[in-house]
């Protein structure tokens, strides 16, 4: 009688699953929402241990939740901003950081795997902000469209909101000694190893 039991439990299985649309295969993702274009949607590690602190960053020109300003999209790949990048302070970080380094990952841009729009490293421990002009010895690095430094959001026209994450990394390194020109996949690899403590900041665009 095990062998019929088994068969039926496993028919019953196969019937929940067709019901809730997922399957055992599958079951670490899902489709997507209906104004996704067609796209699935599969989870992304952060990269960021669980033993990491919490600390606290803040922009004068985004809030968290909100969206990002026109003059902070890029100016390339069909849109017209400024490309003006973002400005971050932080405060509360582990007191035994010996550097900084700061992301922007877009996880909604339909690549597969989200895109980096923004990358610095070796921002000095005795540095709390990001404007315009790279504190000394600090490293601006290469983003997902192969070029150094910021660049803004210009998601696809008609596809759904996609969230930008700001992440302050506070480092237990002065240096990850990586050139500008590392892929970010990796920095963000070599960084994970040497993370005590995260910020992030989350903003959002449409077209």
């Amino acid at each position: 009688m095990r062998a019929p039991i088994r068969a039926a439990a496993a028919l019953a299985a196969v019937a929940a699953a067709v019901t809730t649309g997922v399957t055992t295969a599958t079951a670490d993702t899902h489709t997507g929402r209906a104004d996704d274009g067609g796209f699935g949607y599969t989870r992304v590690r952060q990269g960021v241990p669980d033993s990491a602190a919490r600390f606290k960053v803040t922009s004068p020109d985004i809030r968290d939740g909100g969206t990002i300003p026109a003059a902070s999209y890029a100016d390339s790949f069909g849109c017209s901003g400024d490309n003006k990048q973002i400005q971050l302070s932080w405060h509360g970080a582990p007191k035994d950081t010996r550097s900084y380094a700061v992301t922007m990952f877009d996880p909604d841009a339909p690549t597969g795997s989200g895109l980096w729009h923004w990358l610095t490293w070796d921002i000095p421990a005795t540095d709390t902000q990001l404007g315009a002009a790279l504190p000394t010895g600090a490293v601006a690095g290469t983003n997902g469209a192969g070029q150094t430094g910021y660049l803004g959001p210009c998601p696809p026209v008609g596809d759904i909101t996609h969230h930008y994450r700001i992440t302050v990394y506070a480092l237990d390194t002065p240096t990850l000694q990586l050139p500008a020109a590392t892929p970010a996949t990796i920095t963000t690899f070599t960084m994970s190893s040497h993370v005590i403590g995260t910020a992030t900041i989350t903003a959002t665009a449409r077209r």
